[in-house]
């Protein structure tokens, strides 16, 4: 069996202005700092025996202050979990990718990059951590698109919208199925506001 605690990024400045951050490397703003504290504060009552992370700045940044607080030293980057490449739309609002491209610019071929190369990239890692890490607990530290991504392949069914900064997603592989314990939780951010 293994345990995989998938969380989002804490916010940045982009986050607020609601910007597509992509591949772009923002670091986490004063909220995003708190969140990651009061994430941090509520893992450390459990028990996590690794942490991945993605290796743009404001998930680093993210595992970083959990890491510090569980005592984990070592964090594990990955490429393979940082968020969709957006391409040409990174930095921009929807606004202003109407402004620029038009009402219909999500049909145009911007470089944003397909849900299959996510996908694949997602799946590659959880493999992996299934592999390496049996009958361990694994914290992924990533975000909200790529998450999204990995969700929708693992349980179709799932009806997925936006998930908050800081979230937590619980999933255990136990046999050939996965079980979400937990999705898009942010309790810890809520009672300790």
């Amino acid at each position: 069996m293994v345990r995989i605690g998938i969380i989002r990024h804490g916010s940045t400045a982009w986050n607020k202005e609601r910007r597509a951050q992509g591949n772009s490397d923002i670091p986490l703003d004063i909220d995003g700092h708190s969140e990651a504290t009061k994430l941090a504060e509520r893992l450390s009552e459990e028990e996590w025996d690794i942490i991945y992370s993605s290796n743009l700045l404001r998930a680093r940044q993210t595992a970083e202050v959990i890491g510090n607080r569980l005592g984990h030293s070592k964090i594990y980057s990955e490429p393979r979990l940082r968020e969709v490449g957006g391409g040409r739309i990174e930095g921009t609002t929807e606004e202003e990718r109407i402004e620029k491209w038009g009402s219909n610019w999500k049909e145009l071929d911007l470089g944003i990059e397909g849900a299959d190369s996510v996908i694949d990239r997602g799946l590659s890692l959880i493999h992996e951590v299934i592999q390496n890490h049996n009958g361990e607990s694994v914290l992924i530290v990533s975000h909200g698109s790529f998450i999204k991504h990995l969700l929708r392949e693992l349980f179709p069914h799932l009806n997925e919208k936006s998930l908050k900064n800081c979230s937590l997603t619980v999933l255990q592989k136990k046999t050939s199925e996965w079980e979400l314990e937990l999705h898009n939780c942010t309790r810890h951010v809520i009672e300790n506001a």
